[in-house]
C-alpha cells in the first residue's frame, strides 16, 4: 500500500524532530514553528479575508505540497494558495517564498527554550528564532503577543455551564509585589478545571466577591452546593460566604493550619506536635478527630498559648469533610489546598525569569497563555470514582442549611 504522505502540522511537530530531541515538551516545540504557521495564516486572512467571508482582493485557492529542511530533515509542508480576482493569477503566499528554506535548530537555542519561556528569555531567543525563519524579531514578537492575548479572551470568556463542579480550590499567588488569586474547580469526574483569576490580595473581600460573581455569570451551577478549599485567609472566606450563603461549605487547608501552629513552638518541639496534628486530621470521623485536636489544644495551653489559640481557630472549618464524611475517600485531596500549591510551583517556574512586569496587561497575557497549558496536564484526583459520595454529601449540607439566607 502506497504511504500516505505527511505534512508538517503541529499536531506532529513532536513526532517529526524526536530523531533530533527525544523526550522533549511539545509545547516548547509548538512554539518553536508558530511564527511560521501564524504568520503564513496572518497573511492569507489579509489578503483573502477570513474563511468564508470573501471580502479581501483574493480568493483562497486550495494548496499545493511544499517542503521545509529542518537541521537537514525534509519536511512536507502544505503551503495554502490565493487567486487575484481580478487578473485571475494564482499565487503562494510572499511569507513562505521569503523563508529559508534550510531552517537549523541549534542545540544552544533548544537549550534555551527548555530552560523556561519567559518574556526576558524569550527576548534572548527571538532574533535567533527569526533568522531561522526569515522573520523581524518585531514580527515574532506582535505575533506573540497577538496570541497571548487571544488566550487570554478565551479564558476569560469560558462558559462553565457544561461543568458539575463539586469542589472549588482558591489561592493567590505573588509575582514581585502583585498578587494574583486564582480558582480550580473539581468536576464530578475528577478533572480540574482553572476558573479564572484576578489581580488582588487574598484579603481584599470586595475583589475576590467579584471573581466569585463572574464564575456565575459564566454559568457556574452551585445549587447542590459547593466545597471550598481555601488556605483560611479571611477576604476569601469572607467573599465565598457573602456570594454563596449556605451553598458554600468551607474547607481550610489543613496542612496551613498545622504548619501555622507549630511555627510559634521550639524547634525541638514542631515535629512532635506536626505528627500530633498530622495524625489526628488522618482520622476518618469528625468526633474523634475533633476530640484528638481538642487533647492537643490542651496540651498547648501548657506550653504555648499562641499556638493554642491558633489551632482552636477556625478549628470547625478545617474538619468540614470530616463532617461531610468524605474524609477517608477524599481527604487526601481535599483536606488541603494542595490542587493549587503543584500549580503555584508549575507557575513560578514558568515566570521565574520575568524580572519586569510592564503592565497589568502583560502579567494578565501570561498568567492566561501558562494556565491554560498547565490545565491540559493535570491529572485526576486520587480516589475520583468516590466523588459521587462527596456530591451526595453536599446535597445534604444544604438542605440541612436551608434556613440560612443564600
Amino acid at each position: 500500500m502506497k504511504d500516505e504522505k505527511q505534512y508538517l502540522t503541529i499536531s506532529n511537530i513532536e513526532e517529526m524532530l524526536e530523531k533530533f530531541y527525544k523526550n522533549r515538551d511539545q509545547l516548547l516545540l509548538e512554539f518553536m514553528f508558530f511564527p511560521f504557521f501564524e504568520a503564513l495564516k496572518k497573511e492569507i486572512e489579509e489578503k483573502a479575508g477570513k474563511k468564508y467571508k470573501h471580502d479581501g482582493q483574493y480568493y483562497r485557492w486550495s494548496s499545493n505540497p511544499g517542503s521545509i529542511s529542518v537541521n537537514g530533515e525534509k519536511v512536507r509542508v502544505k503551503v495554502p494558495r490565493i487567486k487575484d480576482k481580478q487578473s485571475g493569477k494564482v499565487e503562494t503566499p510572499e511569507i513562505y517564498n521569503r523563508v529559508k528554506k534550510n531552517i537549523h535548530i541549534s542545540e544552544r537555542i533548544m537549550k534555551k527554550l527548555l530552560a523556561g519561556i519567559s518574556q526576558k528569555r524569550y527576548k534572548e531567543t527571538a532574533q535567533e528564532l527569526a533568522n531561522s525563519f526569515g522573520l523581524s524579531q518585531s514580527s515574532v514578537s506582535r505575533i506573540f503577543t497577538e496570541e497571548a492575548e487571544k488566550y487570554l479572551k478565551e479564558f476569560e470568556g469560558r462558559k462553565l455551564n457544561n461543568y458539575d463542579i463539586l469542589a472549588i480550590i482558591i489561592d493567590g499567588k505573588y509575582l514581585k509585589k502583585d498578587q494574583i488569586v486564582y480558582a480550580i474547580g473539581l468536576t464530578n469526574t475528577g478533572y480540574k478545571i482553572i476558573l479564572g483569576f484576578i489581580q488582588t490580595n487574598t484579603e481584599n473581600t470586595e475583589a475576590i466577591k467579584g471573581l466569585l460573581k463572574d464564575l456565575i455569570n459564566r454559568g457556574l451551577k452551585y445549587e447542590r452546593g459547593i466545597l471550598f478549599v481555601t488556605d483560611g485567609s479571611k477576604g476569601i472566606i469572607k467573599a465565598i460566604g457573602e456570594v454563596f450563603g449556605k451553598y458554600a461549605a468551607i474547607q481550610r487547608c489543613q496542612w496551613h493550619k498545622r504548619e501555622n501552629v507549630v511555627s510559634y513552638l521550639t524547634e525541638e518541639l514542631k515535629e512532635k506536635y506536626r505528627n500530633k496534628l498530622q495524625r489526628a486530621y488522618l482520622e476518618p470521623e469528625y468526633v474523634i478527630a475533633k476530640s484528638r485536636l481538642l487533647e492537643i489544644h490542651k496540651e498547648l495551653q501548657m506550653i504555648n498559648r499562641t499556638a493554642s489559640n491558633s489551632l482552636l481557630e477556625g478549628l470547625e472549618e478545617t474538619l468540614t469533610i470530616h463532617k461531610l464524611g468524605v474524609r477517608d475517600e477524599l481527604g487526601r485531596s481535599l483536606g488541603t489546598t494542595n490542587i493549587i500549591e503543584s500549580t503555584n510551583s508549575q507557575l513560578a517556574s514558568r515566570l521565574r525569569r520575568i524580572k519586569f512586569w510592564k503592565s497589568s496587561q502583560m502579567i494578565a497575557n501570561w498568567i492566561a497563555i501558562n494556565l491554560l497549558d498547565i490545565e491540559k496536564r493535570m491529572k485526576r484526583i486520587h480516589n475520583y470514582q468516590r466523588l459521587k459520595l462527596l456530591e451526595l454529601a453536599l446535597i445534604d449540607y444544604v438542605s440541612s442549611n436551608k434556613h440560612m439566607v443564600a
